[in-house]
């Protein structure tokens, strides 16, 4: 088991890695956009735009000596959660996904209507669509809104106003 932690700045070229190999596999079959995926996807600018306090701040990462994923948080939206591929499938998500869920009152997230492995994740851990959607800015693509279901809500104490 790994210790989740805020992410530091010696954390960044990790972070970028993590996160140019991750939206290379799942996103590129999807966009079919390879200048973004070769030329505007780099570890360098990545890591530069991430290690602003205001972004990095938000992140927190999973580590076991090494840094194997990480999750970003706005208010009460999960903004990004990659895993790095080569570790996949060992529950690094889930570990994630609940620290925040316990930690960081999150309400919700946004994701690829195309990238049903991460819709599946998401329900498994209390995150249903509730309807919306929204075009992926320049692209052709929707994302769809999954929040924490009702049920959860209800026995977390939440009122509907709050979710």
């Amino acid at each position: 088991m790994g210790n989740i932690r805020r992410a530091k700045p010696e954390d960044l070229s990790r972070i970028a890695e993590i996160l140019v190999f991750a939206k290379r596999i799942k996103y590129r079959p999807i966009f079919h956009n390879d200048d973004y995926s070769f030329n505007e996807l780099q570890v360098v600018k990545l890591a530069e735009e991430y290690g602003k306090p205001e972004t990095l701040d938000n992140i927190w990462v999973y580590d076991d000596g090494i840094v194997k994923g990480m999750i970003h948080v706005e208010d009460k939206e999960i903004s990004e959660l990659y895993v790095d591929y080569f570790f996949w499938n060992q529950g690094i998500g889930t570990e994630l996904i609940e620290f925040v869920k316990e930690k960081h009152d999150v309400r919700f997230l946004w994701v690829l209507e195309k990238n049903t492995d991460a819709i599946r994740f998401y329900k498994a851990h209390g995150f249903e669509p509730n309807g919306k959607r929204l075009l992926e800015e320049d692209t052709t693509e929707y994302l769809v809104m999954l929040e924490i279901s009702d049920w959860i809500s209800n026995f977390l104490g939440w009122s509907e106003e709050e979710v």
